[in-house]
C-alpha cells in the first residue's frame, strides 16, 4: 500500500476532531454540570470556555500553517519552544490522557448496558471488564488493519452518533420551562455549591473533558491530504461541538432542576429525556451512547499510537515505537498503549474506579500539554516568526495566544492541588523513556535545567503517592 492511500481528507479529519470530542462526556454533561454549578454559574462557564476553547482552536489553527514541519501538532510545538523534555512530557502527558480516556470509556458504555443487563453493574464488574477487554482487542485488531480504513469507520459512527444528540436537542427545546430554568438561579439555596466564582471553578474540568480531542487534526497533520485542511478541521469541529454541548447543558436545566439533574445516574441525558418523552428517551439516549462510545473508542485508540509514533520517528519517544506493519499502522505503539489500557481495566477490579474519577484524572494530564502549546503560539507571534510585513495579522495572534495562555493557566488553577500531584505521580515515570530515547542518539538525558524540572516532577510525585498510601488523595 502506497503512502497516498492513506492520506486523510478534510471530512475525515473533521471526523476525528468531533468523534474525539463526542464521547461520552456529553451524555453525561448534565448530572456533571449540575453536580457542581447553577444555572447561572453554568452561563458564566460556558462562556469562558467558549471563548478560552476557540482560542487554543485558532491556536492549533494558526500554528498548523505557519509552521507546516512541525507535525503532530500538540506536542512538537513544545518540543520546539521549550526543549526535547518539555516536549516529550507534552507527548507523554497527552498519551496518558488519550488511554486513561479510553478506560473511561470502557467504564462508561458497560456501566450503560447495566441499564439493560444488569450483570455488567456500574461497569467495573469481572464480565464488564470482560467484554471491555473482548472490544478492545477487536478494536485493536481493526486499527492494525490500515489507518484509513479505521478512519473512515470513525466517520460513520460520528454521524450516528449526532442523530440522537440533534434529536434530544430538538424535543427538549419544545419542553423547555423558563421557570425551571430560573429557579435557584445562582444556586444559593445549595450551600454546598459555593460561590458562583467556586461553582465555576468547580465545573472547568468537566468543560475541558468534553473539548478534549479539539487538537486531534494537528495530531493527524502528517497525513492530511492538504495541510490547509488541518486548521479548518479543528475549527469546524470545535464550532459544532460547542453548539451541540451548550444546548444539551442549557436545555436540560430547563427540563429538571439543578438538586435532580445533580442526583441522576449517568447518562444523565437519558433521565432528563425520560421526564420529557417516557422510558423510550432513555432507551434512544442510552443506544446512542453506546455508539457514541464505539466511535470514542476507535478515535481515541488511534489517536493513542499516533503520538507515540510521532514522538518516536523524531527521536522524542525510543526508536522501537516507530514500527509500522505493512498497512502503515504504528504496530508497537499500538500494543504499548492497548496493553496499559487493558492493564487498567484489570485495576478497576481492585479499586472500583468509576468514570468520573478516570475521567477527572485524564483531564489533569491534557492541561499541561495545552499550556505548552498556547505558549510557543505566543511565542512565535511575539518573536515575529513567520509574520514577515504582517503587523496587523500579528497582533491578532498574539492577542489569541495570549487569551489561550491564560486560559490555560486557569484551567491547572481550577483543576487543584489534587490533580496536579497525581499528574506528577504519571509524569515521573516517563522519564525512563526519555533517557532511553536520548541514549539512542548518544545525547546527554537532561539539560541543567530540565534536571531542576524533573526534580519538581519528583518531588510531586512522591507527595502525591504518600497522598495515596495515607488517604490524603484519592482517585
Amino acid at each position: 500500500m502506497t503512502q497516498a492511500t492513506q492520506k486523510l481528507k478534510l471530512g475525515a479529519l473533521i471526523a476525528l476532531v468531533v468523534g474525539s470530542m463526542i464521547g461520552g462526556g456529553i451524555f453525561s454533561l448534565p448530572q456533571n454540570m449540575a453536580a457542581s454549578a447553577s444555572a447561572g454559574a453554568v452561563l458564566i462557564g460556558w462562556a469562558i470556555t467558549a471563548i478560552g476553547m476557540l482560542t487554543l482552536a485558532f491556536v492549533f489553527q494558526t500554528l498548523a500553517n505557519r509552521k507546516p514541519d512541525l507535525d503532530s501538532g500538540i506536542y512538537a510545538y513544545a518540543k520546539a519552544g521549550f526543549g526535547d523534555y518539555m516536549g516529550f512530557s507534552s507527548a507523554w502527558g497527552y498519551w496518558i490522557s488519550a488511554w486513561l480516556g479510553n478506560v473511561s470509556y470502557f467504564v462508561l458504555l458497560f456501566s450503560t448496558l447495566g441499564y439493560f443487563f444488569p450483570v455488567f453493574g456500574e461497569g467495573n464488574t469481572p464480565v464488564a471488564i470482560a467484554c471491555s477487554s473482548l472490544l478492545l482487542w477487536g478494536i485493536h485488531f481493526l486499527i492494525l488493519n490500515g489507518i484509513k480504513e479505521a478512519a473512515f469507520i470513525n466517520l460513520v459512527t460520528t454521524v450516528a452518533k449526532v442523530v440522537p444528540l440533534i434529536l434530544f436537542i430538538i424535543i427538549t427545546l419544545f419542553a423547555f420551562d423558563a421557570g425551571i430554568f430560573r429557579t435557584d438561579f445562582w444556586g444559593q439555596g445549595s450551600l454546598e455549591l459555593g460561590s458562583v466564582m467556586d461553582q465555576v471553578r468547580n465545573m472547568m474540568l468537566v468543560t475541558v473533558w468534553v473539548f478534549i480531542g479539539i487538537e486531534g487534526a494537528s495530531i493527524y497533520s502528517a497525513r492530511a491530504e492538504k495541510r490547509s485542511d488541518v486548521g479548518k478541521a479543528t475549527v469546524v469541529g470545535f464550532l459544532g461541538v460547542l453548539l451541540l454541548l451548550v444546548l444539551v447543558n442549557i436545555l436540560s436545566l430547563g427540563i429538571m432542576q439543578q438538586p435532580e439533574l445533580a442526583n441522576l445516574q449517568n447518562p444523565s441525558m437519558a433521565g432528563v429525556l425520560e421526564r420529557v418523552v417516557g422510558r423510550w428517551g432513555s432507551i434512544l439516549i442510552s443506544l446512542g451512547l453506546v455508539v457514541s462510545l464505539a466511535g470514542g473508542l476507535l478515535a481515541w485508540t488511534l489517536l493513542c499510537a499516533e503520538i507515540l509514533f510521532a514522538g518516536a520517528r523524531d527521536h522524542t519517544m525510543p526508536n522501537f515505537l516507530k514500527k509500522e506493519n505493512r498497512k502503515q499502522v504504528p504496530s508497537n505503539a499500538l500494543w504499548v498503549s492497548n496493553g496499559l489500557i487493558q492493564l487498567f481495566l484489570i485495576l478497576t477490579l481492585f479499586n472500583e474506579s468509576t468514570y468520573l474519577s478516570l475521567f477527572y484524572l485524564a483531564t489533569s494530564m491534557i492541561l499541561l500539554p495545552y499550556f505548552w502549546s498556547a505558549a510557543y503560539a505566543l511565542l512565535v507571534s511575539w518573536k515575529g516568526e513567520t509574520y514577515e510585513s504582517q503587523r496587523r495579522q500579528r497582533n491578532k495572534d498574539l492577542f489569541i495566544a495570549l487569551v489561550a495562555v491564560i486560559y490555560s493557566a486557569w484551567l491547572v488553577y481550577a483543576g487543584g492541588v489534587q490533580y496536579i500531584l497525581l499528574s506528577a505521580l504519571l509524569y515521573a515515570p516517563g522519564a525512563l523513556f526519555f533517557a532511553k530515547a536520548k541514549r539512542e542518539q548518544n545525547q546527554p538525558v537532561f539539560r541543567p535545567v530540565e534536571k531542576l524540572i524533573f526534580a519538581f516532577v519528583l518531588i510531586g510525585a512522591s507527595l502525591s503517592a504518600y497522598g495515596l498510601y495515607t488517604g490524603y488523595l484519592s482517585l
